[in-house]
């Protein structure tokens, strides 16, 4: 962690001259990906600090330009809503936004981090005596909702989290029944929405942080201000950067009364039948079926419909897994019967594509391919 620090401490402070492409050290394949297609040593203009990637994982890498500028502005304004700096705890990787804000932010202020060694994946049993060693006069983590559910599992790791001024959440929707036992174990949870290309979460708890826009456009989220990036690596005239100052989201959402709420991604709706499902908002029904633990629902190639609504689930320790006709019935008590899974996998973990999203394109490989056997 020495050598990273001075790195983002020159790049928050626009002092270096020169960006920086974090990639992940344990993952040499990866890291030459994405260098191979976002060309370290290539000219980049000068105000540009740093490269980050999204966290997609097919096609050619795609890496939002972040300005010094920028970066500042999302960590003073993280620093005031949350009530002033403090030290922060790492928890995430640092080549995705999330965990290069958690030390940005620590830089800014002027405290070091506290990490929490992730390399061999997330144990909720390291969480307290990793915050033991934190200092005041505030103290926060930032976790994906992953990550929250397994502390929560563990007595010991809840009681910890309780202990901090608060805890961020983002990376993907957080289920209700999740912030309910957060909330239930006293521990201050606030949700983040945003993504590398506004420097990480710019809008909490539904309101847009100091210096941060919201619109939406049929149906359909845009974000701007004070955090934007300066659009993508190599890509001048990429449409989601194509009005001056706004970035087009694949996030369908509404804005009232100055609250956001996301219900769900436009790039992963499911057309079945002529109707359009929205993954997220099945997702949150099922989320609180007594017996299910996690559950994500992607489309299927469907000859008759278009595609079908397919679910895997995890079920519940100790838990009888639903059944289909079982979980049908459920979804629909309460949306659409269009909705209603028309096919099951029951899976001991829901497989990841950076921090806090589930990877449902393979699942949906790994539902076909059973099919095909």
């Amino acid at each position: 962690m020495g050598d990273v620090l001075p790195h983002l401490r020159a790049a928050l402070e626009g002092s270096s001259g020169q960006a920086w492409l974090p990639t992940p050290t344990g993952d040499r394949r990866e890291s030459r990906r994405l260098s191979s297609a976002l060309g370290p040593g290539e000219p980049i203009d000068d105000d540009v600090a740093l490269v980050v990637t999204t966290s997609g994982t097919t096609g050619v890498p795609k890496g939002a330009m972040l300005t010094s500028a920028a970066l500042r502005a999302s960590g003073e304004a993280t620093h005031k809503r949350l009530g002033g700096p403090g030290q922060w705890l790492l928890a995430l990787p640092t080549h995705h936004i999330a965990g290069i804000q958690v030390l940005l932010r620590g830089i800014q202020a002027g405290t070091d981090p506290v990490v929490l060694d992730v390399s061999g994946g997330f144990l909720p049993g390291g969480l307290a005596t990793a915050i033991s060693a934190m200092r005041g006069p505030r103290r926060y983590t930032s976790l994906v909702p992953t990550q929250l559910i397994k502390a929560l599992d563990d007595p010991v790791a809840a009681a910890a989290l309780a202990t901090l001024d608060a805890v961020l959440v983002g990376g993907a929707a957080t289920p209700r029944p999740v912030l309910d036992r957060a909330a239930a174990a006293d521990i201050t949870v606030v949700r983040t929405y945003g993504m590398s290309e506004t420097c990480g979460g710019c809008v909490y708890d539904g309101v847009p942080l100091d210096g941060a826009q919201v619109r939406i456009e049929d149906g359909r989220v845009l974000l701007g201000g004070a955090m934007l990036a300066k659009g993508y690596r190599g890509i001048p005239d990429h449409p989601a950067f194509a009005e001056p100052g706004w970035f087009r989201t694949d996030d369908a959402g509404t804005f009232d009364n100055g609250v956001l709420t996301i219900t769900g991604r436009l790039d992963e709706a499911i057309s079945t039948g002529g109707l359009l499902v929205i993954p997220q908002v099945v997702e949150t029904v099922l989320a609180t079926h007594p017996a299910i633990h996690e559950a994500v629902v992607f489309g299927l190639p469907d000859p008759r419909l278009g595609e079908r609504v397919a679910v895997a689930v995890v079920p519940k320790r100790g838990a009888i897994a639903p059944t289909l006709d079982e979980l049908r019935e459920y979804v629909t008590g309460e949306v659409d019967t269009s909705a209603a899974p028309r096919e099951l996998a029951v899976v001991e973990e829901i497989p990841m594509r950076g921090p806090g999203k589930p990877n449902r394109a393979r699942l949906r490989e790994d539902l076909q391919q059973r099919a095909s056997r």
